[in-house]
């Protein structure tokens, strides 16, 4: 399989002394879809700049697809896409234009250059505003601008810096949609983001990045296996009996809601056998929290206390 991207200890000391990054190591395969995940400050917009040429590094090497960026960042680039946080095209130039316009950043001829940009904005549902203002747009419409003119030059790695800060739920869905899509087509991407429940839903693979450090390096599923309790509630049809007792520590929300702690070796069966025993039915049940959210500040708890020791 080939490698997407390898960082191999990479370090960056900025010039006020901070260490940014710690002698990091990762490697993304080609199709992945990736998460790269942290708390603000933690090194992922480091990582992201180096990446792009945009921060010097003070050590260590980076590899896109097998060209180190240090010996040839032109043949890197090509293969190299980014829809960045903040919006930085011009407001005032017509939506078809942004696009196009980058297609010739990357040398494509005006007519290519053209055909993909009315490509991507039909597929991102932008081809009505075509001949707008790019500040006539909606956030979450900017937001799809970004991604289109990112994928003109059709590039294997695409990375998604909190694509869907601000974006509505449905939109976000339609985003989902989308990037599953060109992902499934063998576009590899890494995405950052804030919502945990979007790295859970689309990403196979993550790294977590605390004070410098990866201290989280594997597949989501394993990663999630780790999980020894959830938060469950659950709607029931009848009311609970003033002596209910499960079994497992519980808090009743209400007369007809429990929140339920289930251990991992209880399991969930425990638990429905439990309330059948009372005579109850259960109408609906959801997790308190995502998991991987659960998971994300227990580790993080645990880098804290790691440093702190040492």
């Amino acid at each position: 399989m080939t490698t997407a991207l390898a960082i191999k200890n990479l370090h960056k000391v900025y010039g006020n002394g901070v260490e940014a990054l710690k002698g990091i190591s990762l490697s993304v395969e080609e199709g992945d879809f990736y998460a790269l995940l942290g708390p603000n400050g933690a090194g992922k917009s480091t990582v992201i700049g180096i990446l792009f040429s945009l921060i010097n590094k003070t050590a260590g090497s980076v590899e896109v697809f097998g060209i180190d960026i240090d010996k040839n960042f032109p043949q890197a680039k090509k293969a190299l896409g980014i829809v960045p946080q903040e919006f930085n095209f011009n407001m005032f130039e017509r939506v078809f234009d942004i696009v196009v316009t980058q297609g010739g950043y990357y040398g494509l001829p005006q007519k290519l250059a053209r055909e993909r940009a009315e490509n991507y904005l039909k597929e991102l549902g932008l081809w009505e505003k075509r001949d707008s203002q790019a500040r006539e747009l909606s956030g979450g419409m900017k937001r799809r601008l970004m991604i289109a003119r990112s994928l003109v030059h059709q590039p294997r790695l695409l990375v998604l810096d909190e694509p869907t800060a601000g974006v509505d739920i449905e939109m976000r869905r339609t985003m989902w949609d989308f990037l599953r899509s060109i992902n499934a087509a063998g576009t590899t991407i890494i995405l950052t983001t804030h919502y945990l429940d979007e790295a859970e839903t689309l990403c196979r693979n993550i790294a977590i990045i605390d004070e410098g450090r990866i201290i989280q390096h594997s597949g989501i599923r394993e990663f999630l296996q780790q999980l020894r309790t959830e938060k469950f509630i659950l709607d029931l049809r009848q009311e609970l009996p003033a002596d209910f007792s499960p079994g497992f520590p519980c808090e009743v929300v209400d007369q007809h809601t429990l929140e339920v702690m289930v251990d991992k070796d209880q399991g969930l069966n425990a638990l429905f056998r439990a309330i059948s025993a009372e005579g109850l039915e259960v109408a609906s049940m959801r997790n308190k929290s995502n998991r991987l959210e659960e998971m994300f500040v227990t580790l993080l708890a645990d880098s804290a206390d790691e440093r702190a020791d040492e």
